[in-house]
């Protein structure tokens, strides 16, 4: 390709440069120049490796000024922008410029940016996955008519595809990372709602679920039917157990439709209750419980056995039951998930 601008270092930081390279990023938007033409042509102006890495497929390029792949390991980053489309973050571009930036390079990063988000609309490699909440709600409303979601689903990408999974995610997460991960290279979409996150995928990928985030699966194929489900899984999901299956609750799901007044006056529930002001007997007594094993429970709290036996010998006393005969387990394992069940 012609030279269509000259190197920055040959450039002042004025008016008529910054014009210079909007220009410059004009032409190559002008002739559908894809990503690997678009990071080269950059590197080429700003005198040093240009990189680009887009969150949805985890594809990288990085581009030396001779206009070569780069193939040494990649420097330090000297600054970096962030790749928009749609409002949605779908990537990020970058300069490994040594020493300091240049003036100009913030302007590079944003022109690039704007240049890969119209690459990636024209040319794929796939739509992006935050959708019209509206859209996503007449999906999952289990008030819809069937044809209102059959025309929402199309809306969406989903016409022609078997039924959607139907995810519900705990707030304050990038969905749109999530989705990607646990539904790569198939055609996923997510709204954040009021109460939840809900992402409705082609397939679910269970294990691909970043570290830190609670989610529950649906699992039946009428997608109303799915969120309620979702969102009932999700209120079981906890830190060591974040990722919840509905189909595989089973009886306990039936612990969620319990009303919380009667929970609360539960006598299990209430010493459950009292226990939690001691955050130490509450991780201990749970932590046994999960593991059904005195000397499990103790590995994980880097106790010694005996230790974590006085401690079961005092909480059992506080509760008013032998928490570790088969009953007493029973009951505890019960009244803790229904006491969870209260505070979520």
């Amino acid at each position: 390709m012609e030279v269509l601008a000259e190197r920055l270092s040959q450039l002042d930081s004025h008016v008529e440069g910054a014009i210079r390279v909007v220009m410059f990023y004009d032409t190559l938007m002008r002739r559908r120049v894809d990503l690997p033409g678009l990071v080269r042509s950059s590197a080429g102006l700003a005198e040093c490796v240009v990189g680009m890495r887009l969150h949805g497929t985890g594809q990288v390029i990085r581009m030396a000024p001779d206009g070569t792949p780069a193939v040494t390991p990649s420097q330090q980053v000297s600054c970096s922008e962030i790749v928009t489309l749609d409002d949605e973050d779908i990537g990020t571009v970058w300069l490994e410029r040594p020493g300091i930036p240049i003036p100009l390079d913030d302007l590079v990063l944003d022109r690039l940016a704007i240049a890969v988000a119209s690459a990636v609309e024209r040319y794929g490699p796939a739509r992006t996955t935050m959708a019209d909440p509206a859209l996503v709600e007449l999906v999952i409303s289990g008030d819809a008519d069937d044809a209102s979601r059959a025309r929402a689903l199309r809306l969406l990408g989903f016409a022609a595809l078997p039924p959607v999974r139907v995810v519900a995610v705990e707030p304050g997460h990038q969905l749109n990372l999530i989705g990607a991960r646990i539904c790569p290279d198939r055609l996923v979409k997510a709204a954040s709602l009021t109460d939840a996150g809900a992402i409705l995928a082609t397939t679910v990928d269970i294990t691909r679920f970043p570290t830190g985030v609670r989610a529950g699966i649906g699992s039946a194929e009428a997608p109303g039917e799915a969120w309620r489900q979702a969102r009932t899984a999700l209120r079981f999901a906890t830190d060591r157990d974040p990722v919840i299956e509905y189909r595989e609750l089973g009886a306990l799901a039936m612990l969620a439709e319990v009303p919380p007044q009667v929970a609360r006056d539960n006598a299990d529930v209430a010493a459950i209750s009292r226990l939690a002001s001691d955050p130490d007997d509450l991780e201990t007594l749970s932590i046994y419980s999960d593991t059904g094993s005195l000397r499990r429970a103790a590995d994980v709290l880097h106790m010694h056995h005996s230790s974590v036996a006085r401690r079961l010998e005092q909480i059992s006393r506080t509760v008013g039951f032998d928490v570790t005969d088969p009953t007493g387990s029973t009951r505890v394992r019960l009244a803790l998930i229904t006491w969870r069940l209260l505070t979520t």
